[in-house]
């Protein structure tokens, strides 16, 4: 084909014709119906997939990797804004940050909200007491404008603390911004996130979340699109068992083929504001993996076997550079029992460590998770 080129570039083009036989493949279409998952594909996915390009329906927000714990991001709250490092939990579904009420240590070395300093603040008159596992948070309710990712929401409820536990002290981010349903928002309150839809200012329902195995930075979470620059092959779609957290029905965890938790199915919940895998059954993982309560000698990481977390017919595959752990003192494995976290029912939490090796879309207009593999 070449040399022809080359050729009718010599004569005229008139005297030259090169002709290139047409092959008919079978569209993208077809092929989806052959294989039956054409509806399924409408059904979830009949937005436009390249609207993160489209500035003016999506909102991308830089996030921070504070040494493995949290991914934060900055957002603004007021009128003029005042700026918060916040953590975005999509294990929880209330926003709040602390403010200049709060004397709880936790709060000395972060930024604290003055609605005095805010001119479009309105205090509700109520209060607002959240509960998490590490700890809890207790102050008051307000409204005021939201900027996250260039986007802003006006008339945000939000909280802000007068008392905050000591679990807060060591974290860099300030506040947090909850990103699950509202169907376990306290006091009833609509998330950051449904407002954005209800108010027009993205036009898909959905976000998505690039964990960066980079230290500090290249994390991003993406409200109304995603980014297939940071992940290979399809994402693979998981329908939720619940519409409160992100929960999904796993099958088993097997490694090397062999079950080791799991064995009869269990729920587990995607959330990006916790740093580990957190299972009832961890103990068995650890002992199936070849450790000791979950120490590993860190000389013998590269010998220890792949986990397999097996969802909805997909295997998603862990390898030990992933779920272990190095530090200082040691190495250890990114899996710990979900007693000692104040986890209970049961719940598996797929934490940051499988995050980190799969992109995340949370579809809460059709209640689908999805995940596939980082580049």
């Amino acid at each position: 084909m070449k040399l022809a080129i080359v050729l009718c570039a010599m004569v005229a083009l008139s005297e030259c014709l090169v002709r290139v036989p047409l092959v008919k493949h079978k569209t993208i279409r077809e092929d989806m119906e052959e294989r039956g998952a054409w509806e399924d594909f409408r059904r979830i996915f009949p937005f436009n997939p390249m609207a993160k390009f489209d500035q003016s329906l999506t909102g991308a927000e830089q996030m921070t990797n504070d040494a493995d714990l949290a991914y934060y991001g900055v957002i603004s709250i007021g009128t003029p804004p005042q700026s918060f490092k916040v953590v975005f939990d999509t294990g929880s579904a209330n926003l709040w940050v602390p403010s200049v009420y709060c004397s709880s240590p936790a709060c000395g070395n972060h930024q604290k909200f003055d609605p005095s300093k805010s001119t479009t603040f309105t205090s509700l008159g109520k209060g607002l007491s959240i509960q998490y596992g590490t700890g809890s948070m207790e102050g008051s309710l307000g409204t005021d404008n939201v900027e996250v990712g260039g986007l802003t929401v006006t008339k945000q409820e939000f909280g802000y603390s007068q008392y905050e536990a000591s679990f807060m002290y060591y974290m860099k981010a300030d506040g947090i911004l909850g990103l699950a349903y509202k169907n376990i928002a306290v006091e009833g309150i609509t998330p950051v996130f449904d407002n954005m839809v209800s108010e027009g200012i993205i036009h898909n329902n959905y976000f998505s979340v690039y964990l960066s195995r980079s230290p500090a930075t290249g994390s991003e979470v993406v409200f109304g699109g995603y980014d297939p620059e940071h992940y290979n092959g399809n994402l693979k779609w998981i329908p939720l068992s619940s519409e409160t957290y992100w929960q999904i029905t796993m099958q088993s965890i097997t490694i090397n083929g062999k079950v080791v938790a799991c064995a009869s199915g269990c729920q587990a919940i995607v959330d990006t504001g916790t740093s580990l895998i957190v299972g009832g059954e961890v103990n068995n993982l650890n002992t199936a993996v070849g450790t000791s309560n979950g120490v590993v000698e860190c000389a013998s990481i590269g010998s220890l076997p792949e986990v397999t977390f097996n969802i909805n017919g997909y295997a998603f595959t862990l390898p030990p550079s992933t779920y272990v752990r190095q530090t200082s003192s040691g190495c250890y494995t990114g899996f710990e029992n979900s007693f000692s976290n104040g986890v209970g029912n049961g719940l598996w939490i797929l934490g940051d460590v499988f995050m980190r090796e799969y992109y995340t879309v949370f579809n809460m207009r059709d209640n689908f998770v999805g995940f596939a593999a980082l580049r």
